[in-house]
């Protein structure tokens, strides 16, 4: 029985006028690929469904195809109200900055990571993609990231990008004040984190590396 997959994407598409987000191409592009290399049944689904937008800004000349071949999965994601949890293996979150406007909050996303956590089935999320897990509380009440070794795009890097001050919350800080474990590399440096079945990368450049970890525990 080959191994299942749920990746779950963002729809939201804007950070102020003028500027637009979505998703990460390469965040997503490189989990699909190396999922679908590996034998495994890859799931694409989003808060709204339907398309799912790319971040204009994580596609330019140097982008290989086969990266951009991967937009047609997300033409036609399927809504997250229509999933379960039953039969997938994983649960992945890619970033873009879209993420932090429509899953922090999103009722459906929050009840699929506590049946995919406290199953023992694998959590993973890169970059902004742990902007989906804030909102997430196991049955006991607790935050999920609560006391758990957490990496997520840092404050830093996001000053960098200008776009702090328009964000809805900063990601670190966020993940700290839930009472996570935070643990960052420096910028754009390759870092990933695995506690138990939870596995998070702190930037775009670190996406593999959380790949081959999901990958090491599906087997």
């Amino acid at each position: 029985m080959a191994k299942k997959v749920l990746i779950v994407v963002t729809n939201h598409d804007e950070i102020y006028e003028g500027r637009r987000t979505g998703i990460w191409l390469t965040e997503f592009a490189e989990a699909y690929l190396e999922f679908v290399e590996k034998g495994y049944d890859v799931t694409v689904a989003s808060p709204l469904g339907g398309r799912g937008p790319i971040d204009p800004g994580s596609v330019d000349s140097a982008t290989p195809q086969r990266l951009l071949d991967t937009q047609k999965h997300l033409e036609n994601t399927l809504k997250l109200d229509e999933v379960g949890a039953d039969g997938f293996d994983a649960i992945f979150l890619p970033g873009g900055h879209g993420t932090m406007y429509d899953l922090p909050n999103n009722s459906k996303l929050q009840e699929l990571l506590r049946e995919f956590y406290e199953a023992g089935k694998i959590v993973a999320a890169v970059c902004h993609g742990p902007a989906g897990l804030v909102g997430a509380k196991l049955s006991n009440g607790n935050p999920l990231v609560a006391g758990k070794r957490i990496s997520a795009f840092t404050d830093r890097e996001e000053a960098a990008t200008t776009l702090d001050q328009h964000l809805p919350f900063l990601l670190e800080s966020k993940i700290r004040d839930l009472g996570a474990i935070y643990v960052a590399a420096p910028n754009w440096s390759v870092h990933y984190e695995v506690d138990g079945n939870l596995i998070t990368g702190q930037n775009p450049q670190s996406t593999l590396a959380v790949t081959q970890a999901v990958i090491a525990q599906l087997g």
